[in-house]
C-alpha cells in the first residue's frame, strides 16, 4: 500500500478510535450547500462527517475492531458520533427526511455493537440526555409534590375549621 493511502488508513481507524460510534450513509443528489449545512449540524451534536473511499472504510474499520458485513453501494459518508450521540443520530435521520432519502443510513455502530438501518433508526427515536434527565426528575419530583400537598391540606384543614369555630363562637 502506498504511504499516502496507509496515512488515510490510519487517520480513518484514529477518528474511528476516537470517537467510538458512528453512522454509515449512503448519498445521492445531494447539493454541495446542503452537505455543508448537514456538516455544520452535525458538528453542533460533537459529531464529524467524513466522506471515504470504500476499501478505506472496510479496512479502517476492520483496524479497529468493526467488521462491516452491509453491502456498501453508491457514494458512503462516515457520520462519526460526538458528545451525545443519540442527537447526532436524530440530526442524520432528520435530515433524511427532509431531503426526500437523499441520504440513507446503511448501518452504524453505536457503543461497540454493530447495527443496521432499521435498529439505527429505532435508536434515533428514543429520547435525547436532556429528555431523559426531565423524566427522572418528575419521577423523583412527583412523590414530593403528592406529599407536600397532602400536609398542606391538612395544616389548611386545621386552620379552617379553627376558623369556623371562632365565627361560630362569635355569632353566638
Amino acid at each position: 500500500m502506498r504511504r499516502e493511502k496507509q496515512l488515510l488508513l490510519d487517520e480513518v481507524k484514529d477518528l474511528i478510535d476516537q470517537y467510538g460510534s458512528f453512522i454509515l450513509m449512503r448519498y445521492f443528489k445531494f447539493s454541495a450547500n446542503a452537505a455543508n449545512q448537514f456538516r455544520r449540524n452535525v458538528a453542533k451534536t460533537g459529531g464529524n462527517v467524513e466522506v471515504l473511499r470504500k476499501r478505506i472504510l472496510i479496512k479502517a474499520a476492520e483496524a479497529a475492531g468493526a467488521k462491516l458485513d452491509v453491502d456498501l453501494p453508491g457514494h458512503i459518508g462516515l457520520v462519526l458520533l460526538g458528545k451525545d450521540p443519540l442527537e447526532t443520530t436524530k440530526a442524520v435521520f432528520k435530515l433524511s427526511k427532509e431531503t426526500d432519502k437523499a441520504v440513507e443510513v446503511i448501518g452504524g455502530r453505536f457503543e461497540g455493537k454493530l447495527y443496521n438501518a432499521a435498529e439505527m433508526e429505532k435508536l434515533s427515536k428514543l429520547p435525547g440526555r436532556d429528555e431523559m434527565r426531565a423524566q427522572l426528575l418528575s419521577v423523583l419530583e412527583a412523590p414530593m409534590a403528592q406529599t407536600l400537598a397532602v400536609m398542606d391540606a391538612v395544616l389548611a384543614s386545621v386552620v379552617y375549621c379553627l376558623d369556623n369555630k371562632c365565627k361560630q363562637q362569635s355569632s353566638e
